[in-house]
């Protein structure tokens, strides 16, 4: 069996890359837009293409002799995004049906079209789109709810509304009923979905206990061994509540927004099909929520939500980079320190490490870039002390990443021009470069007001990740 992985690089896609790597007797093809966002182990045991599903005549190729698909994308970050769900659905179904794809299998959200959110809705019609040629190829539409799991979008922002406030004034929304999964299920029923004998469409809601928003809030704060305590009121209204969640937790305005608003309607589960086809025992709402605890503490997150998006970024530093009108270089020579300490140094920068110095600026950075709707910085980093390509570490994205070489990171926050940060290692001396593309003259304003910041901030960046090098043992 030939089975092709979109979204490969996606919160949901890369665990369950890994699944069906452990899972072995199949052949595995990853469906990327950037193939250097894929780990050397990875690429040697999968097939691999680039393919955009909004260029169908990329799509034939990376269909080509697959037996079974999984459609694990979404745009939600895109303005647009319900459009590009569509279109992006529809030409992954017709190349599917022109290679003779015998099963899609997706995984939407639950809920329904009448009380449905724009975010929801879009989940919907993808699921519709890829169902609609039952002749043609078969659809497996699996439908979550809540998910629960190191680094999912939903668990941070309660983990983080948990953690932070001990009395939580909240919207009246957190009496909706939801249906929580933790996502080591999902990714179980992903895996055993291969292997079902149906041979019809098939729509399998995935979820246990129902409860509202409110009491998932007070029992994961439980799990994390907090008492909270909720104070419901009806002044809250969507766009505080987003702005609520954008303060509070490392979500960016739009993603808060769109979160925010399918939380009017309720999201359970409306079959058992669930039980009826696979012998999986789903863990409990507190098994769920103690084994994320435990990926973060250990730094073993796998995935991020906010992992997305790194092949736009890979696209937009390949080319705009070499075109950048302003650069900011500093070079310092590094002596007799191992060349690998100051790769390892510079690879800690961000999350709770901070920048080198000065982070008081860069917090009133983020807190800016919050208030107009960017990353912010308290989107922290997957890994204290690791990074890969597509990684988030605050408000940047990692673009490239060589082993002893180099780090290229690029700006996710809210500008007017885009901005790259470089660390390379050449002769024994670290190369820092601060690379800016202006757009027009208010970007040109905004490299030449950020000068003399930028002569304290990098000029110590540099020599502070030296000194910490130093102290690193092998």
């Amino acid at each position: 069996m030939r089975v092709l992985l979109t979204g490969a690089n996606g919160y949901i896609g890369r665990r369950l890359k890994y699944a069906l790597l452990e899972k072995g007797g199949i052949t595995i093809r990853l469906m990327v837009r950037n193939l250097q966002s894929l780990s050397t182990t990875v690429q040697e045991e999968c097939e691999y293409v680039t393919a955009d599903v909004m260029h169908s005549d990329t799509l034939d190729n990376a269909l080509h002799d697959v037996d079974v698909a999984y459609y694990l994308i979404h745009g939600l970050t895109h303005s647009n995004f319900r459009d590009l769900d569509r279109q992006s659905a529809q030409n992954f179904l017709d190349a599917c049906i022109r290679q003779n794809v015998k099963r899609i299998i997706y995984l939407g959200g639950l809920g329904d079209k009448e009380t449905g959110s724009e975010h929801l809705l879009s989940r919907i019609e993808t699921g519709e789109i890829l169902s609609s040629r039952p002749d043609k190829v078969q659809c497996i539409w699996f439908r979550a709810g809540v998910i629960i799991g190191s680094g999912s979008a939903s668990f941070e922002i309660i983990r983080h509304l948990v953690q932070k406030l001990p009395v939580m004034i909240t919207p009246k929304w957190v009496s909706t009923l939801i249906t929580p999964i933790g996502v080591e299920d999902i990714i179980r029923y992903l895996v055993a979905a291969l292997e079902l004998k149906e041979n019809k469409n098939l729509m399998i809601d995935l979820g246990e206990e129902a409860m509202s928003y409110g009491d998932l809030m007070l029992r994961i704060g439980t799990g994390m061994g907090l008492k909270r305590y909720l104070i419901p009121v009806n002044v809250l209204t969507p766009k505080l509540s987003s702005y609520w969640l954008t303060l509070f937790t490392p979500v960016p305005y739009g993603v808060a927004s769109s979160l925010i608003e399918g939380l009017k309607s309720e999201v359970i589960v409306t079959n058992d099909l669930r039980h009826e086809l696979f012998d999986i025992h789903p863990h409990t709402l507190e098994e769920a929520v103690q084994h994320a605890i435990k990926e973060i503490e250990s730094n073993q997150v796998i995935s991020r939500w906010s992992d997305s998006g790194v092949g736009t970024a890979h696209r937009e530093s390949t080319d705009n980079i070499s075109n950048a009108i302003f650069t900011d270089r500093r070079i310092v020579d590094f002596g007799e320190i191992p060349p690998h300490n100051v790769y390892r140094s510079f690879c800690m920068i961000g999350g709770k490490h901070g920048w080198f110095g000065y982070d008081w600026l860069w917090k009133i950075r983020g807190v800016i870039d919050k208030l107009f709707g960017g990353a912010g910085i308290n989107r922290g980093r997957r890994d204290s002390q690791k990074l890969r390509i597509g990684d988030s570490v605050d408000f940047w994205k990692v673009v490239d990443v060589v082993e002893n070489e180099r780090l290229l990171l690029f700006a996710q926050m809210k500008l007017p021009g885009k901005a790259w940060l470089e660390f390379k290692i050449q002769d024994q001396q670290l190369i820092q470069s601060a690379y800016f593309y202006p757009d027009g003259v208010s970007g040109r304003l905004y490299w030449y007001a950020l000068i003399p910041l930028h002569h304290l901030i990098f000029a110590n960046m540099a020599s502070s990740i030296l000194n910490r090098a130093k102290n690193l043992k092998d």
